[in-house]
Order: C-alpha cells, then structure tokens, then sequence
C-alpha cells in the first residue's frame, strides 16, 4: 500500500482526517504509525475504539516500534476499573465521554514530548458517536485542532468511513487540513 500520509504535509503541522472502511479500519492504524514513525515522530494516540493493551499487542504484530508510540485510554478504565498511568506510555482516563479529562490529558502529554516532533493520532471519531453527541465531538475536534495548531504539531484523526453523519463530516472537513479516503 502506498503512504497514506504525505511526509511533507506532516512537516508543515498539517491535521488529517483519515476515513478507511470497517474492515481496514484496525489496518489503517497500524499503517499511519508505521509511516509517521519512520519519518521520526513519537505518535500520541488518543484511544476510544481499543484498550493501551490490545494497541500495543496489534503494533507489535505490525512491527511498530513502541518507543515511538504512547498512548491516553479512555478505553480500559471504563470497561475494567482501576489501572495505573505508567509514565512515559499511557495516561488513562475514566471513559469516552469525559472530554475535560480528555483534554486535560492531551495537555499534558504533549508537555511532556515538547521539542519533539509528535503527532497526536485520534482513533477514532466514530466510536465516539456510542457516547457522546455529534455537536459535542465537534466542539472537542475543534478544542484539540485549535490546541494542535497553536502548538505547531500534526494530528490525525482516524474514523469509518460513511460513519459520520452528515454535519459532523462537514464540520470535521472544515477542521482539518486534507481528508483522505482510504477505502
């Protein structure tokens, strides 16, 4: 499969909405980690979809190195309860739908990794609609791009294709920089 991500629109801090099919969603992942570590990002990922756990078993079956990832779970905590942050490699949060928590995470961690070339990749959109309402997502996107783009960093957010409703894809579209259809 060729790039998904063009290596000088991560260079000039561009924001990506990556839509991919169902089935190639998991596939799609993996791949844009793939890419943005080879080009010597440390990713932030920012999971609603997966639990730190299953991410990190998946990236090592699809050779990601893990130095180059960390990752805020909004996953684990909601499903099995209590579970310790390990600094430096995933920051929990309580669930989903708590958006302040969430952007307090974000925050930190990118203070944590300032001077360094990070990309903050959202996985995925789509699975917040189980919690949270389309207008409350695109208030959040639009808080974290803001946030991106005031601290010149690149993001991807990652969602399924034909998974949006309508406003929030277009809302999303005005957010981003480039949106790639994936298939």
């Amino acid at each position: 499969m060729p790039d998904i991500i063009d290596p000088e629109e991560l260079e000039q801090k561009k924001i990506f909405l990556i839509l991919a099919s169902p089935k190639t969603i998991r596939q799609r992942n993996i791949d844009i980690i793939k890419e943005i570590s080879t080009l010597g990002y440390h990713t932030v990922v920012i999971t609603t979809n997966f639990p730190y756990s299953v991410l990190t078993k998946m990236y090592t079956l699809g050779e990601v190195p893990s130095d180059c990832v960390s990752f805020i779970d909004a996953v684990t905590r909601n499903s099995i309860g209590s579970v310790e942050n390990i600094p430096g490699v995933v920051r929990y949060i309580n669930n989903p739908a708590n958006l302040t928590d969430m952007g307090i995470a974000v925050t930190e961690v990118l203070k944590d990794h300032s001077g360094k070339k990070v990309c903050i990749m959202y996985d995925s959109v789509s699975t917040m609609l189980i919690y949270l309402s389309s207008a409350n997502i695109s208030k959040f996107i639009h808080f974290v791009t803001n946030k991106l783009r005031l601290m010149d960093i690149s993001g991807v957010f990652l969602a399924v294709e034909k998974g949006l409703d309508p406003m929030l894809m277009t809302q999303l579209t005005t957010f981003v920089d480039t949106v790639i259809d994936t298939g």
